[in-house]
């Protein structure tokens, strides 16, 4: 029995989504946080923004990725066993995953949905959804138009990108028995289109703490599991420009033995791919707070339980502007905190920007040190929750 938990990408976002989710304690303060980190309103697009606005690079990125990490919180995910995620819902994966942390993850998403908007107006470029036809025959006319197999969900469904050119030669030349469907999308994301953006990414992560991952986390490049936290932050950055092979993260976990599929909100998307695909695996989609008691019991009927045996958790101190860190000088490793103490600052332009602790804990460990640069997400130091480590 074998859970696993995935997260879905662009596209999947619809108008005040968030809007129940604002009601559980914490939560509206947590998307708050992240609104800082990630350089846009959470709040704001999650539960008022209209289709257009959540529809832009730069907001739907972020988005996406808080509204699956605000789920999988409420979840127990010491009973999932494999996570993936569709293109920008590989980032979630990955903090679920324990690769990255939850507030790295924000960052991360934050500047990847603006370095790819600004690689998208750059050329004009866009994507086709190719529907039905034959497989070979459908990769041999996107290629021979001109376009690149971008995302190749399932045998009967691959999203064509590139130039409008190559784009309207493929709907000139289509292959047979296929339906050609144009994507309300900025550009062509997957492609070398996004060169700039995966270049900017790469200088943006190369700062970032990663860690092994402690599930079992899917490549969309290959399927294959990732091995290490430098493997995790690499794939994530060649993802920008590589094509999204969510088909053969379905045959992973097919050949891992997945019995119950959970898709995190906005979900449908995937869930409906896994319906056609993945015969016999239960599958269930969060949208609303009222799913996590479905999820719950899926979970507890399919899950991995735990062993009981102690592991040590840690919190994070993140930075949320970009400058130079300085810790506090009488601060040292071992020192108890509390929530919300001033543990250090942030030199910028505008003057120092406090950094304070996320929970009462003991101080473990100075991840950045005096006069580092850092930038929103970069983490700072480690601290074990509940005042002893």
């Amino acid at each position: 029995m074998v859970v696993a938990l995935v997260s879905p990408g662009q596209g999947a976002q619809k108008p005040g989504f968030l809007t129940p989710w604002l009601e559980l304690p914490g939560v509206r303060e947590k998307l708050s946080w992240w609104s800082q980190l990630a350089q846009v309103d959470l709040v704001e697009l999650g539960s008022k923004a209209d289709a257009d606005a959540i529809r832009r690079t730069d907001a739907t990125q972020p988005l996406l990725a808080a509204a699956a990490l605000i789920a999988a919180a409420e979840l127990p995910l010491g009973d999932v066993t494999i996570t993936a995620g569709h293109s920008i819902g590989e980032l979630p994966a990955a903090a679920i995953a324990g690769a990255l942390s939850a507030d790295t993850a924000i960052a991360l998403a934050g500047a990847r949905g603006r370095e790819m908007a600004k690689a998208c107006e750059l050329a004009e470029t866009s994507m086709i959804a190719v529907v039905g036809g034959q497989a070979d025959e459908v990769l041999t006319a996107i290629q021979a138009a001109g376009a690149t197999a971008a995302n190749r969900n399932s045998p009967g469904q691959v999203v064509a990108a590139g130039p409008i050119a190559a784009l309207e030669k493929l709907k000139a030349n289509p292959p047979a028995k296929a339906r050609l469907i144009p994507l309300q999308v900025a550009g062509a994301f997957h492609t070398d289109a996004m060169i700039t953006a995966q270049t900017a990414l790469s200088e943006f992560a190369s700062a970032l703490e990663v860690s092994t991952p402690q599930k079992i986390l899917l490549s969309n490049a290959d399927g294959a599991a990732v091995t290490s936290g430098k493997d995790t932050i690499n794939r994530l950055i060649a993802q920008v420009t590589s094509s999204v092979r969510w088909d053969l993260c379905q045959e992973t976990m097919k050949d891992l033995g997945v019995t119950a599929l959970i898709e995190l909100p906005p979900a449908g998307t995937l869930v409906g791919l896994a319906k056609r695909t993945m015969p016999g695996v239960e599958v269930l989609s969060i949208n609303t707070p009222d799913d996590l008691i479905l999820a719950r019991d899926l979970i507890a009927r399919h899950g991995v339980h735990p062993t009981g045996e102690p592991s040590v958790q840690f919190s994070v101190a993140t930075a949320s502007v970009k400058g130079h860190f300085a810790p506090l000088a009488e601060l040292n490793e071992g020192d108890a905190v509390a929530a919300g103490d001033t543990i250090g600052h942030i030199d910028t332009r505008q003057g120092p920007v406090p950094v304070t602790a996320p929970t009462k804990g003991v101080l473990v460990e100075w991840v950045a040190h005096p006069r580092d640069p850092v930038a929103p997400g970069h983490t700072l130091a480690r601290l074990t929750p509940g005042g002893a480590a």
